[in-house]
């Protein structure tokens, strides 16, 4: 077997130990005679399933009693609609700009009401996050909403916004539980899997309980009410279940690893090593203001398209997968998130030294 190293920005890296248990159980899972793919969700082994997993998460994220743990389907871009939706009293969202999927969930919220823009990176390709200290809130806002680590460009928010007593909402795809979150100062967190941990196909949300009302927009689907999977604890309809059993298995290996504080720690360790290195290279220069770097995606570039085309091509060669950047940036980026080893990291480092001394100048 040979495993290159995936720095791809999702569907992203698992753990190796969780996809050999996975790949053990894949066609008897603990003496039932059959795959997880295969038993009903309404079986007790599933329900242990379910249930494990969701307690492993309260666990590591110390979530307290008055939220709700929620295994969705449709991705972290359909709760772009679903937020508005059920959350919408007044019909009015402040949003903060600082990336891609932050602009596609304001478009969406215009669909349902009014979504206001209070703060916005875009004047600089979203390469920085704003001052949130003292933003713009509507007396009636429903919510304040972020999307906490941008994947695309390479920030993330180091403090939150000051939402003057407004719920805040906050997307956390590409940055779940790679470091210890506060759960009590939001009102919804929303994490798609596929970055960090676990198979596309599931989507994370966790949400304090006053939010969950039959008080939603008139014409909301039953699907797309946040209490119609709180009541029936995500099993209403046949959830991503072979998903869940990942995740599941993800948030044990998380544990065993120190918990968010141990995975804070490596992560700040692994990309302090690729970090350095741009700081000091004369070919690679990173994109994102330093205060407002990501752990977890780290976009790069030469200024050079055919040599960052050049790179792409030679990392590839060298067992160092998914390096192209997003279109919107260009040039590189490197996706390490909590299963990427740092030996991953490193060998990407010194095949940057060698592409540089080859091709510098």
């Amino acid at each position: 077997m040979n495993r290159v190293y995936n720095f791809s920005a999702g569907p992203a890296v698992l753990p190796e130990e969780v996809l050999r248990e996975a790949a053990e159980e894949m066609m008897d899972y603990r003496g039932s005679g059959m795959s997880v793919m295969e038993m009903s969700h309404r079986s007790k082994l599933f329900e242990t399933i379910i249930g494990d997993a969701e307690a492993d998460l309260r666990d590591l994220l110390k979530i307290p009693d008055n939220y709700k743990v929620l295994f969705l389907q449709g991705g972290a871009s359909q709760q772009f609609a679903m937020v508005p939706m059920n959350l919408f009293k007044n019909r009015v969202g402040d949003y903060i700009i600082t990336g891609q999927w932050a602009k596609k969930a304001h478009q969406e919220a215009k669909l349902y009401g009014t979504a206001n823009a209070v703060a916005s990176s875009a004047d600089k390709t979203f390469s920085y996050i704003p001052d949130v200290s003292d933003l713009p809130i509507s007396d009636d806002a429903d919510y304040v909403y972020i999307c906490e680590n941008n994947t695309i460009y390479g920030t993330k928010f180091k403090e939150l916004p000051n939402t003057k007593g407004k719920t805040l909402v906050a997307d956390l795809s590409s940055c779940f539980l790679s470091e210890p979150v506060d759960v009590s100062k939001y009102g919804l967190i929303f994490a798609g899997a596929q970055k960090n941990v676990g198979p596309a196909g599931v989507v994370i949300a966790i949400i304090r309980e006053d939010l969950i009302t039959e008080d939603v927009l008139p014409g909301t689907p039953t699907m797309l009410r946040y209490k119609t999977h709180a009541d029936e604890k995500s099993l209403y309809n046949t959830p991503p279940a072979y998903g869940i059993y990942i995740c599941g298995k993800v948030f044990k290996w998380l544990k065993k690893r120190g918990g968010l504080e141990g995975m804070k720690e490596f992560n700040e360790k692994k990309a302090a090593i690729l970090y350095d290195y741009l700081d000091q290279s004369r070919m690679f220069t990173g994109t994102v203001v330093k205060k407002d770097r990501s752990l977890m995606n780290v976009p790069f570039v030469t200024g050079d398209e055919e040599l960052d085309a050049l790179f792409v091509k030679e990392s590839k060669a060298a067992g160092l997968e998914n390096l192209k950047g997003h279109r919107s940036v260009g040039g590189m980026r490197a996706s390490i998130y909590n299963a990427m080893p740092i030996e991953g990291v490193e060998k990407l480092v010194s095949f940057m030294k060698d592409f540089e001394a080859k091709h510098g100048k």
